[in-house]
């Protein structure tokens, strides 16, 4: 995810394996799954269309952890970067990190009800949002690593996507992660312009070591910088959740935006706060024209970073 490119994909993860879940859309996927409908990763950008764009927000990246009510950004076009689009981080961002993440709080500020899976049941949105709430205050600790690259500081998803998940799920869940090329970020164009094999690219592919795989798209991104010490960005994840078995139902497709606020303290310490915003989606939710692009879920985390 969160994070977590993602951070949805533990709350599948979690729904699948009948553990714990932590962030209310896990009642999305809970529900989904108990019917079975779920099945096999074929899937691309041009199968699940991006949304159009939100109306403008004028407002700082930042200024989007002050706001309970927000929209999905718009999709990001960068043709100018030819292949090697990405997030970038600042510089100071580069190394592996001890991180200790702690969820301080969680909403649903439409209501539980678009919570409550893609049918939108009321009763599955309370349980999952009074479920979320019992993990508040709870540190999960993981390492993340963040890569130096031509165009700048880039985060490593192979690394931090098991990270992520194997830390909030409490065990090894994750068999592999691999990069996926797409048409914005591949890694023909990364070598062509003076990249390595290295380098992270946009698009991962996880698979579990259950009967589950995970696909994760970056729809949207942008960052400011707020001093030489501080930081935001912000970054829109599609993933599509499939059952890798004989199953042959449509898999589920969520949209999730990821906010962060870094400040550096030091040369060896960082402090951040993460808002993980949970977005209906047109293949997968009935409540999602109801929800008019706003976020239904909102989970807020402080993290602590030292190396």
């Amino acid at each position: 995810m969160v994070l977590v490119r993602v951070f949805q994909a533990i709350s599948f993860l979690l729904a699948c394996y009948s553990a714990t879940p932590f962030n209310p859309l896990v009642g999305r996927r809970k529900a989904f799954v108990k019917t079975g409908q779920v099945a096999i990763v074929s899937a691309s950008t041009a199968a699940f269309p991006i949304p159009p764009p939100a109306s403008a927000e004028t407002k700082s990246i930042a200024a989007r952890f002050d706001n309970d009510s927000i929209t999905i950004p718009p999709p990001s076009y960068s043709p100018e970067f030819n292949g090697i689009d990405n997030l970038y981080f600042p510089s100071w961002m580069a190394a592996e990190w001890s991180v200790v993440q702690t969820l301080v709080n969680t909403e649903a500020p439409l209501g539980v009800k678009f919570l409550g899976g893609p049918n939108g049941v009321e009763k599955i949105g309370i349980e999952s949002l009074n479920e979320a709430r019992t993990q508040i205050d709870k540190p999960v600790s993981f390492k993340l690593r963040y890569i130096p690259t031509k165009w700048g500081v880039a985060e490593d998803r192979l690394f931090n996507t098991r990270q992520r998940l194997d830390a909030f799920a409490g065990r090894s869940v994750v068999a592999n992660v691999q990069y996926a090329d797409v048409g914005g970020s591949n890694r023909p164009a990364v070598l062509a312009m003076g990249g390595t094999s290295e380098d992270p690219l946009q698009t991962t592919l996880t698979y579990f070591k259950g009967p589950a795989a995970q696909k994760t798209f970056v729809v949207s991104h942008g960052s400011e910088t707020l001093s030489d010490n501080s930081w935001a960005g912000y970054e829109v994840d599609r993933s599509i959740f499939a059952l890798t078995n004989e199953n042959t139902a449509p898999p589920l497709t969520t949209d999730s935006e990821l906010i962060w606020v870094f400040t550096r303290i030091n040369e060896n310490s960082i402090r951040a706060k993460l808002r993980i915003a949970g977005y209906l989606n047109a293949q997968s939710d009935t409540l999602y024209f109801d929800a008019r692009k706003r976020a239904v879920s909102l989970q807020d985390y402080s993290l602590e970073f030292t190396r």
